[in-house]
């Protein structure tokens, strides 16, 4: 489908979500996300930011609202909802890939099993990617034999195989030991300098400063601030936006 609103990707309107017992984890974000936009979303712990990024592709069910994906409604429950997972690649804080297959497995079941890719051509673009990551004398390791940073650069990857139209990161470099983020990091600003659309839930305020086209600040469930980079980092306009910059920079 030809993607409407001048190259929206995702549109939300109004998303709530709320657990028994609970605060409102999400509570009425709108927000659009444009093709070959890198928007960096930044909050304090519990504050939605992951529960948003995870109801875009509906790991998480809003209790209310909207969120539309290149023009189509898919919280409708008539929507077939993987077949639009398919052209979303998510990463999340641990890498989930398959410990008892090969890294050349792990990248070539996605494109063969769900996108019906012939095996010859599933392996050729894995290897193109690997390559790309400078990984491919690992394609036969198993994901037990890498460093957590190859890992999380494999499990990018894994994403990159099926093609998607954006990137989803859910702290991508959190669970990481601190020299193993930097390689992590390099390949995401890689992907933005090549235009892939990607939005990313991150602790790394120098990620957002140098790559970002748009940072949110969410906290409570709301979109408390928003702004390009420079004026997010340089003139917050609210006072809790100003103190919780002070504690992270």
């Amino acid at each position: 489908m030809s993607i409407k609103n001048g190259d929206v990707l995702f549109r939300v309107e109004n998303l709530c979500k709320h657990y028994k017992n609970g605060p409102k984890a999400l509570d009425g974000i709108t927000e659009e996300f444009r093709k070959g936009e890198v928007v960096v979303i930044v909050g304090p712990s519990g504050s939605g930011k992951s529960t948003f990024l995870r109801s875009l592709n509906l790991l998480e069910v809003p209790t209310s609202g909207k969120v539309y994906f290149e023009g189509v409604d898919i919280t409708d429950p008539k929507v077939n909802i993987n077949q639009h997972r398919q052209k979303m690649g998510m990463v999340f804080q641990h890498f989930n890939l398959f410990p008892h297959m090969t890294i050349l497995k792990n990248l070539t079941i996605g494109p063969e099993k769900l996108q019906g890719k012939s095996h010859d051509e599933a392996v050729e673009n894995a290897m193109r990617l690997l390559k790309k990551v400078g990984l491919e004398e690992r394609a036969n390791a198993y994901p037990s034999q890498l460093s957590g940073g190859q890992k999380q650069r494999i499990a990018i990857v894994r994403s990159l195989a099926m093609n998607p139209d954006v990137m989803l990161f859910d702290e991508p470099t959190s669970a990481l030991d601190p020299e193993m983020v930097g390689e992590v990091l390099e390949l995401m600003k890689e992907l933005a300098r090549d235009g892939m659309t990607m939005v990313v839930v991150t602790h790394e305020m120098g990620f957002a400063k140098e790559v970002a086209s748009r940072v949110l600040f969410i906290e409570d469930g709301v979109v408390k601030e928003e702004n390009t980079p420079k004026e997010f980092f340089g003139a917050p306009k609210s006072e809790r936006l100003k103190t919780f910059l002070s504690k992270v920079l």
